[in-house]
């Protein structure tokens, strides 16, 4: 039991040791293989409850893995991190006792095709439902090795899942064989086989990071980042005093071929936030146009809470509203608004919300029975609105981008769908200040990398606190201001309309990988009836 402990805590701080920003992401190739050795050694030698010494020696390797990992959010929410730590660690160790179950009823290589299959096909599910953190999806590992994943342009991150995963078996049944009995030109064509498997996606990334040379039409944009504290000075100030701040800050950098002013997340919340009914006539929106009237060119992003009130009601309007005074309800948003000189302006609301923190998973079934408690952040306690649809922010120009919210980077198909409707670069918007400096922001911009290679679109990102920075459609971060530092970025980025093959069909890998995972689970679930006769 002791050298099952040993090879389980192995693994964990394999995967740990590996993720960005900090880690070293070639460790991924092997981290698995102590966990299925001892998943083996598991279903070999014990007697007795093997699934659940399995389940056990798989929680310890992903505990750790989450732990190491994710630790920072505790920052933002005690409870979230607790919840997503423990809850996401069961979830792999049952893919894991299913794996072990099949050794016994199914020949080998199906038994790695259900477990490939099978990960493929939760990760996929964990993209989507109400408790989604696919914040440990296996190929964002890669976030900070861009030049190794030139090619999720086709594949998406669920590619490099894919590859993470055939290599751990690969080397996992290498290390199994009976190398003594092995002959010496099995061993050398078993070695080349593996530097084949790692090397050649590798090489291929390589020459595609060569060839991606930037000849877009390009446009001139700032990015703000104020560097405001959201536990203390940012709600002292009304939206007239934030954006002052703007005017003052940007003055200096901006002229009359900036198309672009992008400030972060949630940049204006004074109160409940902006009324969506009544804000075109506000004090705000006057001092707003008559900043763009000095900068006629200017589109101005910037994030903002903002709501909608209904009228009195006994039932919910929409699923997310909050009941407010007088049996009136209201709809409280994490926003983006576009404000342009002479022209329309646009907004969209936040639609990937973080589970916990700005809605609570499957309200109608919890909140009757725990209230309101998973919800904490930034002092507010309410279920914030959604846009089920995508929408693109165009200028007067005709340039279309994408309004992308902080955590909705996260989800690779879900940014295609901007894309897809013609957004010509992307534009994310966020505050991670909640989690102070820790590898929480780190990693958040590091993902954003990925976005901009499966789509080829470039990247103009404004943090609160930081980092912003621009990236190119390579993943390369050309421009940055660090941390917790008071700033504006210009620069240049291209605009693009061609369409990867990854935005066209988005992840297709995981359709597939849900079909191979049902066939091999119809096949282990016969296998098991016929065994029980």
């Amino acid at each position: 039991m002791k050298k099952n402990l040993t090879l389980s805590i192995l693994s964990g701080l394999l995967l740990g040791f590996s993720w960005p920003t900090k880690g070293q992401s070639l460790l991924i190739f092997f981290s698995l293989v102590p966990l299925l050795i001892t998943i083996k050694r598991i279903n070999d030698n014990e007697k007795k409850y093997k699934n659940v010494i399995t389940f056990f020696v798989s929680y310890l390797s992903f505990f750790l893995w989450n732990l190491l990992t994710t630790w920072w959010i505790y920052n933002s929410t005690e409870f979230g991190a607790l919840f997503a730590i423990l809850v996401n660690s069961s979830f792999y160790s049952l893919i894991m006792v299913v794996y072990r179950i099949s050794l016994n009823l199914i020949p080998k290589i199906t038994s790695h095709i259900l477990l490939l299959s099978m990960w493929i096909s939760f990760e996929k599910f964990h993209l989507n439902w109400d408790f989604s953190w696919p914040w440990l999806n296996l190929g964002n590992v890669f976030s900070e090795s861009v030049y190794f994943i030139q090619w999720y342009e086709y594949t998406g991150v669920f590619g490099g899942t894919l590859w993470i995963l055939v290599v751990n078996l690969f080397i996992f049944n290498l290390l199994n064989a009976e190398l003594k009995v092995l002959k010496r030109k099995i061993i050398i064509s078993k070695v080349l086989m593996f530097i084949f498997l790692v090397g050649t996606p590798i090489l291929l990334s390589l020459l595609m990071y060569d060839s991606n040379t930037e000849k877009n039409n390009k446009i001139e944009i700032a990015i703000l980042q104020p560097n405001i504290d959201p536990y203390n000075k940012k709600f002292k100030s009304n939206n007239s005093e934030l954006f002052e701040l703007i005017k003052n800050q940007s003055i200096d950098y901006i002229s009359q071929d900036t198309k672009y002013l992008i400030l972060p997340e949630g940049y204006f919340d004074e109160g409940i936030g902006i009324n969506l009914k009544t804000y075109e006539d506000s004090e705000l929106k006057l001092s707003i146009d008559s900043f763009l009237n000095e900068y006629k060119n200017l589109n101005l992003i910037v994030g903002a809470q903002s709501f909608n009130i209904y009228p009195v009601s006994e039932n919910s309007p929409t699923i997310t509203a909050n009941k407010i005074s007088n049996g009136r309800w209201v709809d409280i948003y994490n926003s983006a608004f576009q404000f342009s000189n002479n022209y329309e302006s646009q907004f969209y609301h936040k639609s990937k919300l973080v589970v916990g923190v700005e809605f609570m998973p499957y309200k109608k079934i919890l909140e009757p029975i725990i209230g309101e408690v998973l919800l904490d952040f930034g002092g507010t306690v309410a279920t914030r609105g959604i846009q089920d649809k995508r929408a693109n922010f165009q200028s007067k120009e005709g340039v279309i981008t994408a309004p992308i919210i902080c955590y909705e980077s996260i989800y690779g198909s879900f940014i295609t769908e901007y894309v897809r409707l013609g957004a010509q670069f992307l534009i994310i918007i966020s505050n991670d200040a909640w989690w102070g400096n820790t590898e929480g922001h780190r990693q958040l911009l590091s993902y954003s990398r990925l976005r901009a290679i499966e789509n080829r679109r470039a990247i103009a990102r404004s943090a609160n606190t930081g980092i912003s920075a621009f990236i190119d459609k390579n993943g390369r971060i050309i421009k940055k201001i660090d941390y917790e530092k008071n700033g504006i970025l210009i620069g240049n980025l291209p605009l693009a309309n061609n369409l990867t093959f990854y935005t066209k069909y988005g992840d297709y890998i995981a359709r597939i990988a849900l079909l191979l995972f049902i066939l091999t689970l119809l096949f282990l679930f016969r296998n098991f009836l016929i065994r029980g006769k």
